[in-house]
């Protein structure tokens, strides 16, 4: 645990005296951006290459990883942690669209495996987490946010230094969107 000590001076006095903070779970949550730029399609059963794609012109363009509809698709990073990762669970929120009106749901999974300076990086990803399905607006390349995934259990005794790979999926079994899923990125929270 943290604690922090504020130091209060009383009007008039040189006299000072101390309080103990220990209520700082939300200052040790932390987020990382991870944008499909960093990522790359799996090798076996990966998405489309990342693309950049126009909306309008001269208004944001989009880099995106296409997912296909019809079977699981996958994409991969790594990531190198800072050491004041606690080694513990980590959650996610996907950032997609959709080219098109359809309004149905996409569901995307994460996975990590952390490998040590040694270790066999051949080593198969655990299952997915996959986040609730988040349904589309309806309105061709809205922003979507899925809500916070259930908790990422990182496989391979996490440690400092390790380097952290990570498999993203389009899980469609879990979702009905009829269109390809346009992912953006991945915000990844993690405890310090």
């Amino acid at each position: 645990m943290t604690t922090a000590i504020t130091t209060r001076t009383t009007k008039g006095s040189a006299l000072t005296f101390t309080e103990l903070d220990t209520n700082f779970d939300k200052l040790a949550v932390q987020s990382l951006w991870v944008p499909v730029n960093a990522m790359r399609p799996s090798s076996t059963n990966g998405c489309a290459s990342v693309t950049t794609i126009q909306t309008t012109a001269l208004r944001p363009d989009l880099n995106v990883m296409d997912f296909d509809a019809s079977s699981d698709e996958f994409a991969q990073f790594s990531v190198q942690w800072p050491n004041s990762w606690d080694k513990g669970t980590l959650t996610f929120k996907a950032y997609f669209t959709v080219t098109g009106t359809n309004t149905g749901t996409v569901a995307w999974g994460l996975a990590g495996l952390a490998v040590s300076d040694d270790d066999s990086i051949n080593v198969a990803f655990p299952t997915s987490t996959v986040a609730t399905a988040k349904a589309h607006s309806g309105t061709s390349n809205d922003l979507n946010v899925t809500d916070e995934s259930g908790t990422v259990t990182v496989s391979g005794s996490p440690a400092n230094g390790d380097l952290t790979f990570f498999q993203v999926q389009r899980d469609v079994s879990a979702d009905n969107q009829t269109g390809d899923a346009r992912l953006l990125g991945i915000q990844i929270t993690f405890t310090i």
